[in-house]
């Protein structure tokens, strides 16, 4: 491998006029660009891009930190920030924390020695002390999917109550009266927010909840079929339901069609995320549109804003839910 050191003894140049030549230094002269520019053409030099980074201490790529990149949830925020990343001639690498403190806390590390000035992070793990502890030390850094006290300006959020309370609200205008909740067995705040729309939502419209109207389990589609079932099991009245997620509104038709329940004529069901899924499935599915793909772009580009001190006083962003009205929900009659 050509070294900046033979560049230097090709071009008859120190090596700190090469590394100023490399950077596009204005105390270059003419003559040196040109003695320098035609020894690494010569050389078939290539800049080390670790040793640049180190160099800066910065590097041409933006840290992700998400949750599994396997959900779709995640794989489309992922695209987002790297077509940010594109724009700006940079590259993305990326961090799982699997809802696990631990690798969320390796997943940061392993991104800031690998020199990322700018890191979008998902977590849902790690404690508010210790994400407001990273935060102070990284100028870049911003938040994605929660709001961390101190910090708001440099978090990206959804209204979550917002988007249940919509959800719930559609079904009750409806027509349905005895509608239950499949919610997420994760201890998370999208789910606490997420039920406590549901519920606003039937107090606000004067509407009695059951705790045998509310199951909790994995949210996936496995986990939205466990949770059906125990509806079905201890309720016979239950004309609708609002998911967590898509992939627990699929798990959950699955399960009505299993017991000849039909969707939307005797059950509508209401999912949140508004996937790819939510498209195919059969019926095609109402849902609450999660804006992931405009939040993490919005994101990506705050914190590299934050780093270039292009923003002088970013403000909390909190993205609305809309209804997506397709074919599993229907008048109640």
């Amino acid at each position: 491998m050509i070294t900046i050191r033979e560049v230097a003894e090709q071009a008859g140049v120190s090596v700190a006029t090469v590394s100023r030549v490399l950077n596009n230094h204005p105390s270059s002269s003419e003559k040196a660009r040109l003695a320098v520019q035609s020894a690494v053409e010569k050389l078939g030099y290539h800049p080390n891009a670790n040793a640049q980074a180190l160099a800066s201490q910065t590097s041409e790529t933006i840290g992700v930190v998400v949750t599994d990149v396997t959900d779709p949830f995640f794989a489309i925020l992922v695209k987002a920030v790297d077509k940010v990343a594109e724009t700006h001639q940079k590259t993305i690498l990326i961090g799982i924390g699997y809802h696990n403190a631990e690798k969320e806390r390796k997943a940061i590390d392993t991104l800031l020695r690998k020199r990322c000035s700018c890191l979008v992070v998902h977590s849902k793990a790690l404690s508010d002390d210790e994400l407001r502890g990273y935060l102070a030390r990284i100028s870049g850094m911003v938040i994605i999917n929660r709001v961390v006290q101190g910090y708001e300006n440099r978090c990206v959020s959804l209204d979550n109550k917002k988007g249940t309370f919509l959800a719930t609200e559609t079904l009750i205008r409806l027509g349905h009266k005895h509608i239950g909740y499949i919610g997420s067995n994760h201890q998370i705040t999208d789910e606490t927010e997420r039920i406590k729309g549901y519920l606003t939502a039937l107090e606000h419209y004067h509407i009695p909840v059951s705790e045998h109207f509310i199951a909790h389990s994995s949210p996936d589609f496995e986990g939205g079929e466990e949770a059906m079932i125990n509806l079905l099991s201890y309720n016979s009245d239950l004309t609708a339901v609002v998911a967590y997620n898509d992939s627990m509104a699929a798990g959950a038709i699955s399960v009505l069609n299993e017991n000849n329940i039909n969707v939307p004529k005797q059950f509508s069901i209401i999912g949140f995320d508004d996937m790819p899924i939510a498209r195919y499935l059969i019926p095609k599915l109402t849902t609450i549109r999660y804006p992931i793909d405009l939040m993490a772009t919005y994101a990506a580009n705050l914190a590299l804003s934050l780093v270039d001190n292009k923003v002088k006083k970013p403000v909390h962003i909190q993205f609305n839910p809309t209804l997506v009205r397709r074919f599993s929900t229907e008048n109640f009659l």
